[in-house]
């Protein structure tokens, strides 16, 4: 089975990519018709691989091996799995890139910025909001992150975007991808702007 490179997909061309969740097939169908470049999944969906030719990124705590078994083309590393033990870390990641998946460390805050980097050194990072009730902003959470992902990096935000301005200022800012609803994603992407 070839694989989709998520990193490609969403660094090609100009402007910022649109990433949409797929609770089922049809809305893979749904988002690669709407113009997203690639979609996340975040369960086991029976045939969401044959649905679409969009890169898959994987949501599912689950060995790299089950994720390739299921379509994906990119796994998630949570921001919690930073805090596991090395060895473990390590076997996952080597496992995901030896089954040619690529790897999107999740990260909240500065702190493991720093772990994913000193540990991993990953391509492509998901900055996600901080955890709930601690009172930041989401948006301002992932635009003072950017600063710190290094040039030639990836950075996908991981926040509630609903309007064409949202999506401008993250592109602006430097973000690469934003994951937005399915409902929402045919109206942004025809207010992207224009590639040129």
């Amino acid at each position: 089975m070839s694989q989709r490179r998520l990193s490609q997909a969403i660094s090609e061309g100009d402007g910022i990519s649109l990433i949409a969740p797929a609770p089922d097939a049809q809305a893979a169908v749904s988002a690669e018709q709407a113009g997203a470049e690639g979609v996340v999944v975040d369960r086991d969906l029976p045939g969401v691989r044959e649905a679409t030719g969009l890169p898959i990124l994987w949501r599912v705590a689950s060995a790299p091996s089950e994720a390739v078994n299921r379509g994906a083309d990119a796994l998630l590393i949570t921001a919690d799995a930073l805090s596991l033990d090395d060895e473990w870390l390590a076997h996952r990641w080597h496992e995901a890139q030896e089954l040619g998946l690529e790897c999107v460390i999740e990260v909240r805050n500065p702190e493991e910025l720093e772990l994913a980097l000193e540990r991993l050194d990953p391509e492509i990072f998901l900055l996600a909001p901080p955890q709930p009730g601690d009172g930041d902003d989401p948006l301002e959470n992932v635009l003072d992150l950017l600063p710190d992902i290094p040039a030639g990096k990836l950075a996908i935000a991981d926040v509630a975007i609903t309007t064409p301005d949202e999506i401008a200022g993250l592109e602006r800012a430097g973000v690469d991808a934003v994951i937005v609803a399915a409902q929402s994603l045919a109206g942004l992407v025809r207010a992207a702007p224009p590639e040129v």
